[in-house]
């Protein structure tokens, strides 16, 4: 979405702005820029059939697992079904919205941006919010481990949680002016 300021208050959704100028949605670009590559090469792997799977993703998923020690992403499989259902829902909806959003966010005309975002939004941190709760159940890893999960985890539930507040503010600044 595009921002101009009337009377001290930032407006969202004003097309003709350049990406450069609305700094929250240039940040959010860039998230999603870098997420669609993370998705097909580290998250989603575990969903493709082992033939088709490069083995430089299966390398780099191994070094990650070994790395990070995070089960969820364990050569052998999701520990969950909850969390092999995450993955779909990733393949299904995160991967078309993040590829839609690129487009959206460089624009920042379509109406429906902050609708969007928000569902994701709202998705992400719970998804997001359940995993750090489950990572920091297990038993095997030390606080070490767990504070290394957290570097990866805890940004992307912020980011989430933050896009979620500014669509939220968004549509709440749009249905008040109706």
């Amino acid at each position: 979405m595009a921002s101009t300021t009337i009377k001290g208050k930032e407006q969202h959704g004003s097309p003709g702005l350049s990406i450069w100028s609305r700094k929250r949605d240039l940040c959010y670009l860039i998230f999603f820029v870098i997420h669609v590559p993370v998705m097909f090469s580290i998250d989603l792997p575990a969903l493709y059939p082992p033939s088709l799977t490069p083995t430089l993703l299966t390398t780099l998923r191994t070094y990650y697992h070994t790395t990070y020690k995070d089960q969820f992403f364990s050569p052998t499989g999701p520990p969950t079904a909850w969390f092999s259902v995450f993955l779909w829902m990733e393949a299904l909806y995160h991967v078309p919205l993040s590829l839609w959003a690129v487009g959206a966010l460089y624009d920042g005309t379509h109406p429906l941006l902050p609708v969007h975002l928000l569902i994701y939004a709202v998705q992400t941190s719970i998804t997001t919010l359940t995993c750090i709760a489950e990572y920091l159940s297990w038993t095997h890893l030390s606080v070490s481990d767990k504070i290394n999960l957290g570097y990866l985890y805890v940004p992307y539930l912020a980011l989430s949680v933050f896009m979620g507040v500014d669509m939220f503010g968004r549509l709440q600044d749009r249905l008040m002016r109706v």
